[in-house]
């Protein structure tokens, strides 16, 4: 048997840590890649923002009854689900230690968002009406995407960082 060789410094000579300072297991690889979440994080908001403020409505005729209700609840959803999965990516699925600071930021603009961008549609745009009932199905979206990054961070969390029973407790 062969003795296993450190893998040496990391980039620029500096020891291999995660975000939060803590020293990576050497050949531990992310479950869902970076670059991947934050792509498609990218994306959804472009598209989101495209949806938003096109200057023309939706199509006509639409798919179903309340189709434009469905697509401002995932139009508003995703974003918000992949970024905060984007973020507990990059913290290795790790909770934050002073709270959750950062989905509170991303609730709070993209709640906001929500009600100046119909307030937008409904005095700047010709072919377009603010719609409060919108705003309801942007608030939705908003908890949904929260919710589902919530739980499926937190699936992985445990997946990834198991809790080790207490060995000081009788069985």
């Amino acid at each position: 048997m062969s003795a296993r060789r450190s893998p040496g410094p990391g980039i620029l000579g500096r020891d291999a840590t995660d975000s939060a300072g803590r020293r990576e297991a050497p050949g531990r690889r992310r479950s869902v890649p970076l670059g991947l979440l934050v792509v498609l994080a990218v994306a959804s908001i472009a598209v989101h923002l495209f949806g938003l403020y096109r200057t023309t409505g939706p199509p006509s005729p639409p798919w179903f009854p309340y189709a434009d209700k469905v697509r401002h609840l995932v139009g508003f959803g995703a974003p918000v689900a992949l970024v905060l999965l984007a973020r507990s990516c990059a913290r290795d699925w790790y909770p934050p230690a002073r709270g959750n600071r950062d989905a509170f930021l991303v609730v709070v603009v993209f709640t906001v968002h929500a009600v100046v961008s119909e307030l937008l549609q409904h005095f700047f745009y010709t072919h377009r009406t603010g719609d409060p009932f919108d705003v309801l199905a942007d608030w939705s979206g908003v908890a949904l995407g929260w919710g589902f990054a919530r739980l499926v961070a937190a699936r992985v969390a445990r997946r990834r960082h198991p809790v080790q029973p207490d060995r000081a407790t009788p069985r």
